[in-house]
């Protein structure tokens, strides 16, 4: 897979997609060949360094009790969260006009798993989180199965305009 390509992978459910997924993420094991990044074997010495350069966005994204900000920032502490990357990833996930709209916008808490946002904006923030990561390869397991036809076709464009740096599995 070239970098900076854009594939859909395409499948019958059970088909293989999301183990397809793992095995390239180095969560699994092939059983027969090898991955490799840039022409070499992804072994368990250079492992961790290739899925630091990954981000997965599966179909149900966890979300914690805290603002929109600090879900899309993961893991980053608050006085740490770099704003100007913030607002980069919220616009290309689609979800920063929704997040402005919010009674204290960035700073509005979500709730317990997200329960103040619907299904297609937990999704948007799951999508923003990984491009906040500036990830090398994102990995979108089924991600955008709750957003509209609208959104989804808007989001699709956002990712082709991110330029050849980006590498995208879906």
């Amino acid at each position: 897979i070239p970098k900076g390509s854009k594939i859909g992978i395409i499948g019958a459910t059970g088909s293989g997609k999301s183990t397809l997924f793992d095995i390239i993420m180095g969560l699994l094991q092939p059983n027969e060949g090898t991955i490799s990044v840039d022409g070499k074997p992804v072994t368990t010495q250079i492992q961790r360094s290739w899925q630091a350069q990954l981000a997965l966005v599966p179909q149900t994204i966890f979300l914690a009790d805290t603002t929109t900000a600090e879900n899309i920032a993961f893991g980053i502490p608050l006085s740490e969260i770099d704003h100007e990357r913030l607002y980069f990833a919220a616009e290309k996930a689609q979800i920063a006009e929704t997040i402005k709209a919010l009674p204290k916008g960035y700073d509005t808490r979500v709730g317990e798993r997200g329960v103040q946002l619907s299904g297609g904006q937990r999704q948007r923030i799951g999508i923003a989180r990984a491009l906040y990561k500036k990830a090398d390869v994102i990995f979108l397991d089924e991600a955008t199965s709750a957003l509209d036809a609208e959104t989804e076709s808007a989001f699709s464009e956002s990712l082709i305009n991110l330029g050849d740096e980006l590498t995208v599995l879906i």
